[in-house]
């Protein structure tokens, strides 16, 4: 016997709902007829075939339902063969088996087919079966709205986003990305990518799914900072309905909607200690509990986390798990910030001055030669993600003196790059942006007591007595800083530069030059 329940559709105004529509095939017409009225009671539409190869059919010529209840034994094309049939014709049709007695060998193989759930055909006296399969056909129809609303997000994200990073092989600072992305993509490895925020570390983990043998399946993405810890687990892993207060319905999570496809946990280094426990378990043993539940479900996830964070000093004060870490990092990709890329650029503003005049309606007005400039010379602290903002604004108020102004203002330095398992990048970046000294003014009792009178004969470069300017004892005070940190790091590694590197978290050659500027030997 098999039951199909048709995915709702979007809803024009003023027209009411469709019900979800279930086909039910089964040999005997009496369990058929008993379940067409189960259904019925409930709100659904039910239509009843006798044989696999019926429904198969129909799905084939366009007719297909949301749900499949699939009797497992049946005449000719048994349930088995059905269910591999249907799910080679649309892999995201939810089935539900149904049989007389429970069967492991049968259940096993029917979850390894695609099936989404295995439930004993209802009659006992108490009623325990219909209540199953009532959940059973809640949990499906709620599957299919999730698969369908991921699928509309997934094509309406992946075109733009993949097409604004077709340079990256061209990109030298991109290039070791671009390479890790090609050797990883087809294996099933965890990756850990790192880098500023804005930088593009999601189109990475975009990246490395369409390229992986998952791309079909989905890619779910799960912002860790975004929800306190309470909430975050049960976005991940679902729970039943009453698990907590306001849990009035069961919730499927993140997890289980990206089976067999990608789930990207991005800046992973906010999620606390007991939620980490939690899923180094689903890394080790490919399964885990909703809340409010004792049943154990099974996943097939690949793994990709983010973060900007320093999981090695956070590891040393407790705040994250050791062997969580090393689960994740088993490949580590680092994407430069857009300072050390400014090859990209020039097609990264084309590109979005492109998209946002499509998308505000806006003509493709072109960017003078003195703003691109600018670009090419900003800093850009805020990466990718400032300069799409800019180029934002500028299409919708196509100002471009606006832009300039904006780009013009004083802000305090970028951050530097360099970050080590005991430090912040504050610690090595320049001195923050210092207003000048305002001139006295006239009238202002200050001034006519005599207070500001030194101000006047002041020079703009204030000096010491020694006649060293302050910026210049603070800029010492920094390659200090930073030759201090580089030598403790380089001693700890012994001087493999590589290994230095990627500890304080800068690019090779960077390091090679602060090696030469701050006159570091190796002993």
């Amino acid at each position: 016997m098999a039951i199909v329940a048709g995915a709702s559709s979007s809803i024009p105004p003023g027209t009411e709902p469709r019900r979800p529509m279930i086909a039910v095939v089964d040999d005997d017409s009496g369990f058929a007829g008993y379940l067409r009225t189960f259904l019925g009671v409930r709100g659904y539409e039910a239509r009843a075939y006798t044989r696999g190869d019926e429904i198969v059919a129909a799905i084939r010529q366009g007719e297909p339902p949301d749900i499949v209840l699939l009797d497992v034994a049946m005449p000719g094309m048994d349930g088995l063969q059905t269910l591999k049939a249907l799910k080679a014709a649309r892999p995201e049709l939810q089935v539900i088996m149904l049989s007389g007695r429970e069967h492991a060998p049968i259940i096993v193989e029917a979850v390894r087919l695609g099936a989404a759930d295995y439930v004993v055909k209802p009659g006992d006296p108490e009623g325990l079966g219909e209540i199953a399969l009532d959940s059973a056909i809640k949990q499906a129809i709620e599957r299919t709205r999730l698969v369908s609303e991921l699928t509309d997000l997934r094509r309406q994200l992946s075109d733009d986003k993949h097409q604004a990073f077709l340079g990256w092989g061209d990109s030298p600072a991109m290039r070791q990305v671009a390479h890790i992305i090609e050797q990883v993509a087809d294996s099933d490895v965890t990756v850990l990518i790192r880098g500023e925020s804005g930088v593009g570390k999601e189109l990475v983990a975009r990246a490395i799914h369409q390229h992986s043998t998952r791309k079909q399946r989905p890619f779910v993405k799960v912002n860790c900072a975004a929800l306190p810890a309470e909430l975050l687990e049960s976005e991940l892993f679902g729970h039943e309905k009453g698990a907590f207060t306001g849990a009035a319905a069961t919730r499927i999570g993140k997890f289980e909607q990206a089976h067999l496809g990608t789930i990207f946990l991005d800046e992973i280094g906010e999620m606390k200690p007991p939620l980490q426990a939690k899923l180094l378990h689903v890394l080790q043993d490919g399964d885990f509990t909703k809340l409010g539940s004792n049943k154990s479900v099974q996943v097939d996830v690949r793994v990709v986390t983010a973060t900007n964070r320093d999981l090695e000093a956070m590891m040393v004060r407790g705040q994250f798990r050791e062997d969580l870490y090393y689960r994740l990092k088993v490949i580590e990709a680092v994407v430069p910030p857009l300072r050390e890329r400014r090859d990209e650029i020039p097609q990264l503003t084309d590109f979005f001055l492109a998209k946002y005049s499509e998308r505000y309606n806006r003509p493709v007005r072109p960017l003078s030669a003195e703003l691109r400039e600018r670009f090419l010379h900003y800093e850009w602290p805020g990466n990718v993600r400032e300069l799409e903002n800019t180029i934002k604004r500028f299409v919708i108020l196509q100002d471009e003196h606006l832009v300039v102004r904006e780009l013009s203002k004083p802000r305090p330095a970028a951050p530097s790059t360099l970050a080590t398992p005991g430090g912040s990048p504050a610690d090595f970046a320049p001195p923050p942006f210092q207003s000048p000294p305002q001139a006295p003014i006239p009238g202002d009792p200050a001034f006519e007591d005599g207070e500001n009178e030194d101000l006047e004969e002041e020079p703009a470069a204030t000096a010491s007595q020694d006649g060293r300017r302050l910026v210049d004892v603070a800029r010492e005070a920094a390659l200090t800083a930073e030759r201090t940190v580089i030598a403790d790091t380089l001693r700890q590694v012994h001087w493999n530069r590589r290994k230095a590197a990627q500890l304080l978290g800068v690019s090779y050659k960077t390091l090679l030059n602060k090696i030469k500027e701050t006159g570091l030997e190796q002993p």
